[in-house]
């Protein structure tokens, strides 16, 4: 009895040790936040759950995502044999040790093993070849946690034995439903405590963690024990931000900040000032915003204010898009600033935008403009082959250019500018419609 004694405070103040993060971890689906991708309505991983067949599952995205957590709830919700590893501090000799241990216990009593390899990238080729035959006979079910490419840290026989399940960052809502669980929760949490947070704080916490939900909460932890330990009895978003030693940026993600900043970096690219432009990234990269939103806004400003005149800022902003997708944070702040400062000091012009907004109108306020007979298709109802026989393919002339009626009526849109590659393709129009584009530019054409 006295022994049940001691158990019960051991175990008291090891759970009093533990971070708030730890304490805290879900132990059931439905206490689980986020990747409702995976596990809403209709997620591969929910349907796996409910048919009862697991496999070997890769785990891929960012720290404090809930990686870990998850395997353990999965573990219980299955009733198998949750075994944890790190491959940082484990050898192949206690990686055959588990399997083995595996191996007995389906043989034994028939219970499976879910064995979970966390940073599984940081095994050897020869580590993660060990793990073949059992995986493949379905000895144990792997999960494997790991913040990097699974295609490039995993060897292909494991990865094609695997399902790979992308891990996302938490949302600030995700996050502050944690905190405020954590808050509430007497046992295991700050329910205790009778120092308060204000809704500036919690929201401050949301949004800097950068969705790591283990960094939310232990930074929660730490601004309500130093309050309390001095005798306070609130949190502010002083209090907050220090516990973070981090500044909040006064930006409404969903307010006039939002787009007043948006606003600033967009007409500091346009102005071709590179350090104002990189100033008002650093704002919203430092207020939480979602670095996807940027990269679209830069891939806009690539075809409305560089245009043709730098038909590589296209190119740069789409790629920028692109590997801050794959990279993530906060690598990607680098590659947007590269994106942001190349859009900046890029020849300006407006002339594709201009068009296709005069083309629009006339579209949308005048009569449509038929298509002229020799443009058709003669293979249409409207078509006939005499007509169509009078279209000369540019492809056939030793010019490669052939002057012909593409329109049916004299109307010039498009009216390129005399900077950067833009001049070169004006000076080519030019010489073939010197009718139409040998006119100065109209001033309404100029680049903003």
């Amino acid at each position: 009895m006295s022994r049940g004694l001691f158990d019960r405070q051991e175990e008291s103040h090891q759970q009093e040790a533990m971070p708030l993060a730890a304490r805290m971890r879900p132990t059931t689906l439905a206490e689980f936040a986020g990747q409702e991708h995976l596990l809403g309505e209709g997620g591969l991983l929910r349907r796996m759950l409910s048919a009862q067949r697991l496999g070997s599952l890769l785990f891929c995205g960012p720290p404090g995502c809930g990686k870990t957590t998850l395997a353990e709830v999965i573990s219980r919700e299955t009733r198998s044999r949750f075994r944890r590893i790190n491959a940082v501090a484990c050898g192949v000799k206690e990686l055959r040790a588990e399997l083995d241990a595996a191996r007995d216990r389906l043989r034994g009593d028939g219970q499976r093993t879910i064995l979970f390899i966390d940073e599984l990238h940081r095994f050897s080729r020869s580590q993660q070849d060990v793990l073949l035959p059992d995986v493949e006979s379905g000895t144990v079910s792997l999960i494997g946690a790991t913040t990097a490419n699974p295609s490039f840290a995993v060897v292909a026989p494991l990865l094609s034995r695997s399902t790979v399940l992308e891990f996302r960052p938490l949302d600030a809502p995700s996050i502050r439903r944690l905190l405020n669980s954590a808050l509430a929760d007497s046992k295991r949490g700050l329910g205790d405590s009778r120092t308060t947070v204000t809704e500036e704080a919690l929201e401050f916490l949301a949004q800097v963690c950068d969705g790591d939900a283990r960094r939310a909460l232990n930074a929660l932890e730490v601004a309500v024990l130093s309050v309390s330990g001095q005798g306070g009895n609130a949190v502010t978003l002083a209090e907050a931000e220090d516990s973070v030693q981090r500044k909040a940026v006064r930006y409404d993600g969903d307010g006039d900040e939002h787009y007043d900043v948006a606003s600033a970096l967009i007409k500091s690219m346009r102005g071709s000032d590179p350090d104002a432009a990189i100033y008002w990234l650093a704002v919203m990269l430092e207020a939480g915003e979602d670095p996807r939103f940027i990269a679209r806004r830069l891939m806009i400003a690539a075809s409305e204010d560089v245009g043709n005149a730098d038909p590589q800022a296209l190119v740069v902003a789409t790629s920028a898009a692109r590997a801050v997708e794959t990279v993530g944070m906060p690598e990607g702040r680098i590659i947007l600033a590269q994106a942001v400062t190349y859009l900046a000091s890029a020849p300006k012009s407006n002339a594709a935008y201009a068009a296709i907004n005069v083309a629009l109108e006339d579209v949308r306020q005048q009569r449509v403009i038929p298509v002229p007979q020799h443009l058709r298709d003669p293979h249409t109802s409207h078509g006939d082959r005499q007509s169509a026989a009078r279209y000369v393919s540019p492809h056939t002339q030793a010019t490669g250019f052939v002057s012909q009626d593409y329109l049916g009526v004299e109307k010039t849109y498009y009216r390129p500018t005399d900077r950067g590659q833009e001049a070169e393709f004006r000076r080519r129009l030019v010489s073939l419609w010197p009718e139409r584009y040998g006119e100065d530019l109209p001033e309404e054409q100029q680049s903003r």
